[in-house]
């Protein structure tokens, strides 16, 4: 954590970018962004997953408002998902200004103006994108979902009060087992949704994105639901700056907004399920 704690790091980048985690398949991606997510890695990777060639690169909803960045800065490029495709751009070109994050190791940039790029791919290339991103992020937010659990249950086993460990008193017991459903719940549907993605056919896109909405949602109710419970079975303490458990909650709210929101997701599912 000590290392998490001091931001991105160049060096760990080139680490896995050598090692080649970026050019791997989106099942086995799925699996490792879950264990970037436990550890609370920071950095852009959802982007480089997509542009493994591109060095760190950040990427930007078109459709969305406020056009807000993560990583911008540290960023070689911009991959702007746009109506009509994607484009890219190198990311020093881009105007933007510095705005709060939430979470302070999740830098983030609003563009004051989308920058003009060339489209290409299509409607198609952009709309796998986004679903690839909603992913991937999903897969994070389990990670965390998971860290937040394990740690939770170490306190529950170590804290004493009354002269027994808090985690045999029920009320914790049941606050445990709540966060354990959460993300066994999650995992499932964020595997689940990895396999229909790498084996997605053309006449299939409507159930793909179901896969990946309903993956996304859960995702983000277990790190958001099972990080806010993990503050509670720390005894309330869990916003001081000494313990890193806020720093889990901050960076899945951050999460919880990007590729798509709680209300977006069930929105699209409900149309989806029609």
């Amino acid at each position: 954590m000590e290392r998490v704690r001091a931001g991105l790091d160049a060096g760990l980048w080139r680490e896995l970018t050598e090692l080649g985690v970026f050019d791997l398949p989106v099942v086995e991606t799925a699996l490792l962004f879950e264990e970037l997510g436990r550890a609370l890695v920071p950095g852009p990777f959802v982007g480089a997953h997509l542009l493994p060639d591109r060095g760190m690169v950040a990427v930007v909803d078109a459709r969305t408002g406020p056009l807000l960045v993560a990583h911008l800065a540290s960023a070689d490029t911009l991959v702007v998902l746009g109506d009509a495709g994607i484009g890219e751009v190198p990311a020093a070109a881009v105007p933007a200004t510095a705005v709060p994050s939430v979470d302070p190791l999740t830098p983030l940039h609003r563009l004051t103006a989308l920058p003009r790029v060339s489209w290409r791919g299509g409607p198609a290339l952009s709309a796998a994108w986004r679903r690839t991103g909603a992913l991937l992020t999903a897969a994070t937010q389990v990670g965390i979902a998971g860290a937040v659990l394990d740690r939770s249950v170490r306190y529950a086993r170590q804290r004493e009060q009354f002269g027994r460990p808090v985690g045999a008193f029920q009320a914790v017991k049941h606050l445990l087992a709540e966060m354990a459903v959460r993300l066994e719940l999650a995992r499932a549907a964020v595997h689940a949704a990895a396999v229909a993605v790498a084996d997605a056919v053309a006449d299939a896109a409507d159930d793909v994105e179901s896969a990946v909405c309903a993956a996304k949602l859960l995702a983000d109710e277990a790190a958001v639901g099972n990080a806010r419970d993990a503050v509670q079975a720390h005894g309330g303490v869990g916003f001081t700056w000494e313990l890193d458990l806020h720093l889990y909650l901050k960076r899945a709210w951050v999460h919880a907004a990007q590729f798509g929101t709680a209300e977006e997701c069930a929105e699209r599912l409900a149309h989806l399920l029609v």
